[in-house]
């Protein structure tokens, strides 16, 4: 859906010939103001998790790896100079992988747009790209739908979180990795008996 320049130009030439309420008739008619509030959604690190392993950990609009949420924060625990991590995500004191490879939910059909707050509609992609598709459809950004990825290829090293805390449970005891261990052990756990039953 592109936008409508021919109304733009046929208001304006009303405009010029002194005719406002012919080129406010033209843009009501031809290209109505609709608003695109934002919808303000808030997940559960439980339902980001399950979409996150749904979609293979793939960014769903670049087809690019993404690295789960524990994972990363890990790393900036473990290397706090070379992984830094600012509470504020202040972008001179953060690392970029915070953007690049933080996996977030996303309404392929924004909501603003009309589309529906079901898991149907809710994407993995990254905070960068989530930021630039705001409100916009995909073929408003020429953007495309890639196929979710394959866990058993890249699983986003949700396995290694597991596994390297339960190696070393005494990082557990800080509040927001033991967090992520738990949503993605609970995440995990009913992937793995899913595909069993």
């Amino acid at each position: 859906m592109n936008g409508n320049p021919g109304a733009i130009a046929a208001a304006c030439q009303e405009i010029s010939k002194g005719r406002l309420d012919l080129a406010q008739e033209i843009i009501s008619v031809d290209y109505p103001f609709i608003s695109l509030a934002n919808a303000g959604r808030n997940y559960s690190d439980h339902q980001k998790t399950k979409i996150f392993l749904r979609d293979g950990f793939i960014d769903r609009y670049s087809g690019e790896q993404l690295v789960f949420p524990g994972a990363l924060r890990l790393l900036s625990f473990l290397m706090p100079d070379e992984f830094p991590f600012h509470r504020n995500w202040k972008t001179s004191e953060c690392h970029i992988a915070y953007w690049q490879l933080l996996p977030t939910i996303d309404h392929v059909i924004p909501v603003s747009r009309g589309g529906e707050d079901v898991e149907k509609n809710w994407v993995c992609t990254s905070q960068l790209r989530n930021g630039a598709k705001s409100n916009w459809l995909l073929e408003e950004l020429g953007w495309s739908l890639h196929d979710p990825g394959n866990l058993d290829e890249w699983d986003g090293m949700i396995n290694w979180y597991i596994s390297f805390l339960e190696t070393n449970p005494h990082y557990l005891k800080n509040k927001y990795l033991h967090a992520w261990y738990s949503v993605a052990k609970l995440e995990i756990n009913a992937l793995q008996m899913h595909a069993a039953s």
